[in-house]
């Protein structure tokens, strides 16, 4: 791609393009791209989601932290989006925060064993409200 057709590349294709490099597992170089998606479409939901999860998994959890968050502001009943911020949380040691949103992972969606398991592995002390 010469450098004046990746100017003119759209949002929705720099999302595409970001979402195959993360299927690669090149999520340094689709955090790049999905940069410039969010920039080209602030306050995009899809976009938002895709760039957290190329933060999270090049090992930047404060920028998939802050991207997470964002995405909540949008929709605060998106489960995926607490269960990610929730893991981003706990690699930063921020555990009573992890525990809350994983927690709200696991009740928005509770078919989840997922975001189950991950709120048991980090402990509550409380159980969920089908375990009561």
């Amino acid at each position: 791609m010469s450098d004046d057709s990746a100017e003119r590349e759209g949002p929705y294709a720099l999302l595409q393009r970001g979402e195959a490099l993360i299927r690669g597992r090149h999520y340094a170089q689709a955090a790049i791209v999905l940069e410039r998606a969010a920039q080209a479409e602030p306050g995009r939901a899809s976009i938002l989601e895709a760039l957290g999860r190329a933060y999270f998994n090049s090992g930047r959890p404060e920028a998939a932290r802050a991207t997470f968050e964002a995405l909540l502001e949008l929709d605060p009943s998106a489960h995926y989006a607490h269960f990610a911020l929730g893991e981003s949380l706990r690699r930063l040691g921020r555990l009573a925060e992890a525990r809350t949103h994983l927690r709200l992972a696991a009740v928005l969606d509770p078919s989840s064993d997922v975001y189950r398991r991950a709120f048991a592995r980090i402990g509550s002390g409380k159980p969920l409200p089908d375990e009561a």
